[in-house]
């Protein structure tokens, strides 16, 4: 059983900020497809589709029959955990900052066996186990043995909250509180066990309703001012609290529908853009740094930074037409910060929700993803160590359309569904 993970003690300002040290994370292209499935917290592994082998490692052909006719499928990862091993010394720098390490071999019901990390409440061989994939904190797949029934606090392990960006006892920065979905996120963080939550609220003059006050009468939440088109004001939050946050979820948003013909000027689309694209590149610069500075900082070091985009990211939505766009932009921008982060190890994870029930959405047909649903879709990413989630039955629809053909996605989208 997992001992619960107790409240870390204050760090001594005066010891020196560890770096970090990433896992050995080389990897060939066509290895990538099981890191590309870990991303979105699946665990796939290459099957055959002229003798249907399954096999690991991955490999150009087919080992039993050389068919390059080989497709990723997801596996169930249940199996026989075969022999266990603790490492006590190794050469790697990441590895052994973090000794003692288990390792198992398992061989799958499905007929591959293979060298995996054990989860802590894993005991000695035989016996049965279930192999997941997670991302280590180069952003590279790795596999994990779990045991079938874990405790309550299974995921206070410490060899998993290295996987993970488990956001109990972290402190946590959510840039706008002053709409419902954010209050639903601050809300999921605190139940968590979050330790602060910081909360962003832009024109403070202006009264939004009880939403704000309810969330802000929580011993863990800090109402902070921040406008993301406010270049000055980022720096200042930045410096001052820039150094203590762990986890940066942006969700601030501006929504508004018609494409380019219906509205004239471009106020609107500036508007979009201001706060969707150039908003989340104003927040990286200040935040950035600091964050990359703190990867390694204890079982509480800074670990992810969160992106609210939408599904309309992928493919124009033309009643949303200029939204989707400046969604777009942000995505492609968010792919570059993951690039730029992964070095010091820590997470970007993209949300592309379908359409939420908000005001924007009012003339939306269901089905539309409630506020506390999506809020709980991220702290569920956040514990599972995800890159990419798609909250809602019209994500996972338009991602499924998406992937068949984008070019056809793109016809039905313009034809009005």
């Amino acid at each position: 059983m997992t001992m619960p993970l107790m409240r870390p003690p204050r760090k001594n300002p005066v010891l020196r900020t560890r770096q970090m040290n990433l896992p050995p994370g080389a990897r060939g292209r066509v290895a990538l497809g099981l890191t590309a499935a870990a991303a979105e917290g699946r665990f796939e592994l290459q099957t055959c589709d002229d003798c249907g082998t399954v096999q690991y490692p991955p490999r150009e052909v087919c080992h039993k029959c050389l068919s390059a006719a080989l497709r990723w499928r997801e596996q169930s990862g249940e199996g026989e955990l075969l022999g266990s091993t603790t490492l006590h010394h190794s050469n790697d720098l990441f590895f052994r900052e973090r000794l003692p390490w288990r390792l198992g071999l398992v061989h799958l019901d499905a007929g591959p066996t293979l060298m995996v990390h054990l989860h802590g409440e894993v005991g000695d061989a035989p016996q049965r186990v279930r192999v997941g994939a997670r991302l280590d904190r180069a952003g590279q797949a790795v596999l994990i043995g779990f045991p079938n029934e874990g405790s309550p606090h299974m995921a206070d392990d410490k060899m998993l909250r290295e996987m993970t960006s488990d956001p109990k006892f972290r402190k946590v920065l959510v840039t706008d509180g002053k709409t419902e979905t954010g209050q639903a996120i601050v809300r999921a963080l605190v139940k968590a066990g979050a330790d602060i939550v910081w909360v962003g609220h832009a024109e403070p003059w202006k009264k939004m309703g009880d939403g704000l006050d309810d969330i802000s009468a929580l011993p863990q939440v800090t109402l902070v001012p921040l406008d993301l088109t406010n270049g000055r004001q980022v720096t200042e939050l930045a410096g001052s609290i820039g150094g203590k946050v762990d986890i940066v979820i942006n969700n601030a948003e501006v929504h508004r529908t018609f494409g380019i013909g219906a509205r004239r000027g471009t106020d609107v689309a500036k508007a979009e853009m201001d706060i969707n694209y150039f908003g989340l590149l104003r927040l990286a610069q200040e935040f950035g740094p600091a964050l990359k500075g703190r990867s390694a900082d204890g079982v509480t070091g800074a670990t992810a930074w969160v992106n609210l985009l939408s599904i309309y990211a992928l493919s124009n939505f033309p009643p949303h037409g200029t939204f989707s766009a400046s969604k777009a932009a942000a995505h492609s921008l968010a792919q570059c910060l993951r690039a730029e982060m992964r070095p010091a190890g820590i997470r970007v994870i993209n949300v592309f929700p379908g359409p939420i029930d908000d005001e924007w959405n009012q003339h939306t047909p269901p089905p539309k993803l409630a506020p506390t649903a999506l809020a709980n879709a991220i702290v569920k990413a956040l514990r599972d160590g995800v890159e990419d989630v798609y909250p809602g039955d019209v994500a996972q629809e338009w991602l499924e359309r998406w992937r068949d053909n984008p070019k056809v996605l793109e016809r039905e989208l313009a034809a009005g569904g």
